[in-house]
C-alpha cells in the first residue's frame, strides 16, 4: 500500500507541475489580433477586391498617404501670398487655368502680346497684355490668370472685375501690381496675390 500512495503522489506532482507550467506559459500571451479581413466577409460582401486594390497601391507607393499628398509631375509649386509688387521681369506665357488658356507672350499675330512700354506683369503697376481667343468673357470675379516670367517665377492675378469694351474701368495707383487683358471687346483687370515658382 504506501507503495502504491508514493506511485499516486508522485503522478500528481508530475500532473501539478505540467499545469502550472502551461499556465504560466499561456497566460501573459495575447489572443491573436483580429484584422479587417477576418472580422468582415469580404466576398459576400464584395469588398475583396476593393481591399486588394488598396493594398497594392499602398505598396506600390501611389497611394497618398496625406492631405498634401500629391504628384511632382502634375501640381505646380505652392503658391505664396505676396504683400507687395515683385521686381521687373519679361514674361514668358499667360495661363488662365478656368478657360484652358495657355499662350507664349511671343507677340506674335494670333498670340498673346505684352505692352513692353509699361510695366512687366508682376510689378508695380499696371501690366497690359493684348491677344485674341483668350475666352475673357468666360472668366468671372475671384477667378487666376497666371504670368510666367523669365525669373522662373509665375506671377498669379486674381481677377477683379470683367469689363465690355476694351476699358476695365478703375484703376488703383500705380504702386500696386495689376494685369489689365485685353481680348476682342473684353477687358479684365486683375490684381497680384501671389507667386509660386516655376516648372
Amino acid at each position: 500500500m504506501p507503495r502504491a500512495k508514493w506511485v499516486v503522489a508522485s503522478l500528481t506532482v508530475v500532473l501539478l507541475s505540467t499545469g502550472i507550467v502551461v499556465l504560466q506559459r499561456t497566460e501573459g500571451a495575447r489572443p491573436a489580433a483580429v484584422t479587417a479581413d477576418d472580422a468582415l466577409p469580404t466576398r459576400a460582401l464584395g469588398l475583396s477586391g476593393h481591399r486588394r486594390l488598396v493594398r497594392e497601391l499602398e505598396q506600390s507607393g501611389e497611394h497618398g498617404t496625406g492631405a498634401g499628398a500629391r504628384s511632382p509631375r502634375t501640381d505646380p509649386g505652392p503658391l505664396r501670398t505676396v504683400t507687395g509688387p515683385l521686381r521687373a521681369a519679361r514674361p514668358l506665357r499667360l495661363r488662365i487655368p478656368s478657360t484652358g488658356v495657355d499662350v507664349p507672350l511671343t507677340g506674335d499675330r494670333g498670340e498673346a502680346a505684352w505692352d513692353s512700354g509699361g510695366p512687366a506683369p508682376g510689378a508695380a503697376g499696371t501690366a497690359v497684355v493684348t491677344g485674341e481667343g483668350l475666352r475673357l468673357g468666360e472668366l468671372r470675379r475671384g477667378r487666376t490668370i497666371e504670368i510666367a516670367r523669365a525669373d522662373s517665377r509665375t506671377a498669379v492675378f486674381a481677377v477683379v472685375r470683367v469689363s465690355p469694351g476694351r476699358s476695365s474701368g478703375h484703376e488703383d495707383p500705380a504702386g500696386r501690381a495689376q494685369l489689365r487683358l485685353v481680348g476682342g471687346e473684353t477687358a479684365v483687370l486683375a490684381r497680384l496675390t501671389g507667386q509660386r515658382r516655376s516648372r
